[in-house]
């Protein structure tokens, strides 16, 4: 089962790859990434409901986690726990993620 999640995390971080395009880190870039679809598709496998409720991995709106913390996880991973995408997403995604991540808001029914 252990090879199955890894072989399936490693196929949506190969695929991912090859959906976001990569842009130059400049201090005006933006992301041209859909973030609320990037959860659906990539990050809701491990943080639920776009984030807002614990998964495989934490529940990201109201996290304590400070920017620093989030950009560098983001960028670098987890051993065992998350991937790393600082190869994957340009530091202008990385900031639209944390943006997304610091606004969520529980869903309204």
């Amino acid at each position: 089962m252990v090879r199955f999640q890894f072989a399936l995390l490693l196929l949506l971080c190969c695929a991912s790859r090859h959906v976001v395009a990569q842009q130059p880190a400049t201090a005006n870039a933006k992301s041209s990434l859909d973030i609320p679809q990037l959860f659906a598709t990539t990050c809701g496998w491990c943080h639920s409901d776009g984030g807002r409720v614990a998964g495989k991995g934490p529940q990201l709106m109201n996290t304590q986690r400070d920017d620093d913390f989030i950009r560098t996880r983001i960028k670098v991973g987890k051993q065992g726990a998350m991937p790393a995408f600082g190869s994957t997403f340009s530091d202008a995604d990385i900031e639209a993620i944390i943006h997304y991540i610091r606004t969520l808001k529980p869903e309204q029914e």
